[in-house]
């Protein structure tokens, strides 16, 4: 389903026919669930951010959800849960990188 050398996976809010997945906060609730796993593993009040592997966005309209392979690396049961999910609803996944923001002129 994704490559091996693959640095991040976008899941899509749109199913594979197309059609907006719900419900609409699907997004946050998946990276809450995911929140624990980050860099230097859970610590006090971590659970009240995101983790730097997994983040909701928004792109083009619509809400997805940036999944780092360093998820993979660190905790592969995480990286399949977030994978499962995407192929369990029949949502749109994509390899690809998030880009930063250029500077403002």
């Amino acid at each position: 389903m994704v490559s091996p050398s693959v640095k991040e996976v976008f899941i899509q809010g749109l199913t594979l026919d197309g059609k907006t997945f719900r419900p609409s906060d699907w997004a946050d609730r998946l990276c809450g669930v995911m929140s624990q796993f980050r860099p230097g593993g859970p610590q006090p009040g971590s659970h009240l951010t995101y983790s730097p592997w997994c983040l909701p966005t928004l792109i083009n309209g619509v809400k997805c959800v940036v999944v780092n392979s360093a998820l993979r690396d660190v905790e592969p049961m995480a990286w399949d849960f977030a994978l499962n999910f995407a192929k369990d609803n029949n949502l749109q996944v994509a390899e690809a990188c998030l880009l930063p923001d250029s500077p403002q002129a």
